[in-house]
């Protein structure tokens, strides 16, 4: 077979066999017919021949190109580069093999040819491998362009090891880059010029600093062009810590370190999280500016301490080695502590106490304006950094001397009542004060519910209160006022009300797997006589979604069924026009319904001779106001309808009687002796007489497995209760905490707050500022029952977030509320301290001996003198003797 047969039968070695047989004049013959095919070839018809077929296709077309100049224009042609056949082992075999057929000199200057098309020499590609390969078997020039010295620098990562032609195997050898960089037969050539060329980039700095080590690299190019290309906090930090610089390396870029340093502070200055800070601290740290370099950054680094703790602790750590060299005024020492001193971060407070110590030992003149700048620590709400501070000052006091000490004594106002007395041995005792007060539990203001207005009185009215609700308006008033306008003014005049509607149902409001407020739009629906939307509250459960997937479709609880079914009754009353108004409408923003204003309400639906809906008078008679006036129950008893002797016998026996949430088993005698666990509150369900509807006797039956309350819902299902609100907390959320929402409605709501209320605050106290204030409501309210919550407590405790509840406990005293605090404090810590004293009950001990100092409690509690008495001198321990001495 001829040339162009072996081409079309995919016959390599046939073609690189026939090609060495034929004269110079044949291969030119044969070389126009196959660049005449395989030129206009277009990628379709390339990928419709077999592996076999393109490279003997490409074979042949290179073999017969005479030139190396020829020779190199295709190779760098596209299909040389970027389609020419692979295989797994060796994928440029046939490139070599067709090359190898040409004389030596022929094959160096192809070398050359290449060499000048620098631009298409990539690791990835044929072009690279072949050039390679050559120089090696020629003996010719390595080419020096940026391109090559980029792909010979990628080839020795061995990123593409595997595709190395099988005629390199004597090329570069090692397991690392360094080894193969050392090695290899061109380093002398090209090495040098990597930190010479900017076009060249580094692989790898650690390498060529190794390399720097044996002389093959110049080291104070590499180190400056590494300076010079460092681009990002990531890079350059790397970077550095590989180069690792000598001391006069590190003076030879001073000016480099800070110009690359500049940006950084100010990039810090900006905050953010620890995660995104973390690069930008960490480079600076490998910048190592000394004292000198970091002064003209002063200013900033003083901002940082108001800062996050990596940022302010970076900033302390800079002042303090300015100040060492002698760089840093006095006045900024004492606004550093003005803005340190009062952080939270312990760290940054006992490391700014150690550098005022090390400052009087330097220049003990200084001592007395040291000291006055350490007692600022006195203001701190954490009582062992205040001790700390004590010591120091009492540890420099004689050097400070007299002049100091109405300031010191001034200070120490402020210090924890504990130390108080030991602050007096020191600086001497407070002058009297004849106006000082005798102490004053502050509590809040007990809400006090507001007024419902009236109905509704226009159709305008109406349609703007039902678009609050679609909005999100989590008001009970809004709400009830609206839904009391639908049914009202739908039998008013129905054309009005539809034609005031229009504007604001134009968009369905969301829809939750509960049952919620904004499902008002329903009723809307049925004033205007429209379309159903698909998630209406009677086709839910059949909705598509919800019969497939049953996560979609409604789960209601117990206060979310009351709520659809009042709802469905409206639509009923709606499309009816039987009832002119609703029953239980509430007078009260909490839901309450006075029971005068029912009794009325029912006797005008008796003059009309119209029954009220059940479900409507079940909410009214849930919510009204158990009445001891006389004349509202003889009012009541006057009425002559079924729902008016509802009303006479639900007020004569005092309405809906309370139910005790204490769990079974729980120790109610002594609550801090309560087992760990998790302890749910009961609800047995109470006998209801009269009869209320199913969904309507459910809100405080006996269920065992309430739904979870939705957060948007909340406020309104306290209102469906407005008298009960413990037999609410109990049915809501057993094993989560409840909603910022649902707080502040518990608390102005009424009725004893009992074990589910109290469960409620203490498992939340940790997590929501809500909870610390409804602990200060129900004192004020004088519902807390300070025993019971701190069994609570005591038990939540066990499985952590001690330090959280301390902190929640701390804030409620600082409005003021010692006592209150105290009292919890009181029956909190025997429990805590027991046994295995609670992790961090020194915090709690120490805000002890605050609310039992402030308010005067007196006594003694028999676990803290055993702490007391114990060896040792932990933050326990002290803070143990601290509130044993201020009891007795």
């Amino acid at each position: 077979m001829n040339l162009i047969e072996l081409v079309e039968a995919g016959d390599v070695a046939g073609v690189l066999k026939e090609l060495d047989a034929l004269t110079p004049e044949q291969r030119v013959a044969h070389g126009a017919e196959l660049t005449a095919r395989l030129d206009p070839m277009s990628g379709q018809e390339w990928h419709e021949h077999t592996n076999e077929q393109k490279t003997a296709l490409l074979t042949a077309e290179l073999g017969c190109r005479e030139t190396p100049e020829a020779a190199a224009a295709r190779i760098v042609w596209h299909k040389f580069r970027n389609d020419y056949p692979r295989s797994a082992t060796a994928p440029m075999d046939w490139m070599v093999d067709v090359v190898s057929l040409r004389p030596v000199e022929w094959q160096v200057e192809l070398v050359a040819r290449i060499g000048e098309r620098s631009e298409e020499i990539a690791v990835d590609n044929g072009c690279f491998i072949l050039t390679d390969d050559l120089v090696r078997t020629t003996g010719a020039p390595v080419p020096t362009s940026d391109a090559y010295i980029n792909a010979w620098l990628e080839d020795r990562r061995c990123y593409v090891g595997s595709q190395r032609p099988m005629h390199a195997l004597d090329g570069a050898r090692g397991t690392e880059l360094v080894e193969r960089l050392r090695n290899d037969d061109h380093n002398a050539a090209l090495l040098p010029l990597i930190v010479t060329r900017p076009g060249v980039r580094i692989v790898s700095v650690a390498a060529l600093a190794s390399l720097a080590a044996e002389g093959l690299v110049d080291r104070t190019a590499l180190v400056r062009r590494v300076f010079s290309e460092i681009d990002s906090p990531h890079y350059g930090k790397r970077a550095l810590d590989e180069l690792g610089l000598t001391p006069d390396e590190h003076a030879m870029m001073a000016a480099e370190r800070v110009a690359l340093a500049e940006p950084v502070v100010a990039r810090l200055l900006l905050g953010g999280s620890r995660h995104e800070l973390a690069p930008h601290l960490a480079f600076l740290h490998a910048l190592a500016l000394t004292p000198a370099e970091y002064a003209p950054f002063l200013r900033d680094h003083v901002a940082m301490l108001d800062l996050s703790l990596p940022v302010a602790a970076h900033g302390q750590e800079v002042l303090i080695a300015l100040d060492g060299a002698g760089l840093l005024e006095e006045d900024v020492l004492t606004e550093a502590c003005e803005r340190v001193l009062l952080r939270p971060e312990k760290k940054l407070v006992r490391a700014q106490l150690s550098w005022l110590a090390r400052v009087i030992r330097r220049d003990p003149a200084r001592a007395g304006q040291i000291l006055r700048d350490a007692a600022i620590t006195f203001q701190h709400r954490d009582a062992d950094l205040q001790e700390r501070a004590l010591d120091m000052i009492a540890k420099h006091l004689r050097t400070a001397g007299d002049s100091v000490l109405p300031e010191l004594r001034e200070a120490a106002e402020s210090l924890s009542p504990g130390l108080t007395a030991r602050a007096a041995e020191l600086f001497g005792p407070p002058a009297a004060d004849d106006t000082a007060e005798r102490f004053e539990e502050v509590l809040p203001v007990v809400p006090v519910p507001l007024p419902v207005p009236g109905p509704i009185e226009t159709a305008t009215e109406v349609a703007q209160e039902v678009a609050a609700v679609f909005a999100g308006d989590l008001s009970v008033v809004v709400f009830e006022r609206a839904l009391d306008g639908l049914v009202r003014h739908a039998r008013l005049d129905r054309a009005a009300l539809s034609a005031a509607l229009a504007v604001v149902m134009r968009k369905e409001p969301h829809h939750g797997r509960d049952y919620l407020p904004a499902d008002l739009y329903d009723v809307a629906t049925a004033v205007r006589g429209s379309e159903q939307r698909p998630w209406h509250i009677r086709l839910r459960a059949e909705h598509p979604l919800a019969v497939r997937w049953p996560e979609y479709g409604p789960r209601p609880s117990l206060a979310g069924a009351m709520l659809r079914a009042r709802l469905d009754e409206a639509i009923d009353l709606v499309e009816s026009g039987t009832q002119p108004f609703l029953l239980a409408v509430p007078t009260h923003s909490t839901g309450a319904l006075d029971a005068a204003v029912l009794v009325e309400r029912i006797a005008e639906l008796e003059r009309l001779g119209v029954t009220p809906a059940p479900i409507d008078l079940a909410q009214a008679l849930l919510r009204v106001t158990p009445e001891a006036d006389d004349q509202v129950r003889a009012a009541a008893e006057a009425l002559g309808s079924e729902a008016g002797r509802r009303l006479a016998r639900w007020l004569r026996e005092g309405g809906l009687p309370h139910q005790n949430s204490t769990p079974e088993g729980w120790p109610v005698c002594d609550p801090t002796s309560a087992a760990p666990g998790w302890w749910y509150a009961a609800h047995p369900g109470p006998d209801l007489d009269p009869d209320l509807p199913p969904v309507a006797a459910a809100l405080v039956g006996p269920d065992k497995s309430p739904a979870s309350a939705d957060t948007y819902a909340a406020p309104y299902w306290v209102a469906q209760l407005p008298h009960h609100r413990d037999e609410v907390a109990a049915r809501t959320h057993h094993g989560e905490v409840l909603s910022p929402r649902l707080f502040p409605a518990l608390m102005e709501s009424g009725g004893p707050a009992g074990f589910a209320v109290h469960r409620h605050v203490a498992r939340a106290l940790p997590y929501r500022e809500e909870a610390v204030d409804a602990l200060l409501v129900l004192a004020a309210q004088g519902q807390l029952d300070s025993r019971l919550l701190a069994g609570q407590l005591q038990v939540l405790m066990r499985y952590g977030k001690a330090k959280r509840y301390a902190d929640s406990l701390r804030a409620a005293a600082e409005t003021g509320a010692y006592a209150t605090v105290w009292s919890v404090l009181e029956a909190l810590l025997p429990a805590s301290l027991r046994d295995e004293p609670v992790r961090e009950a020194g915090a709690f001990l120490a805000l002890a001996v605050e609310c039992a100092s402030r308010c005067g409690a007196k006594g003694s509690i028999a676990e803290v003198d055993a702490m007391a008495a114990r060896r040792g001198s932990s933050q326990m321990v002290k803070q143990a003797r601290l509130l044993r001495d201020v009891l007795r």
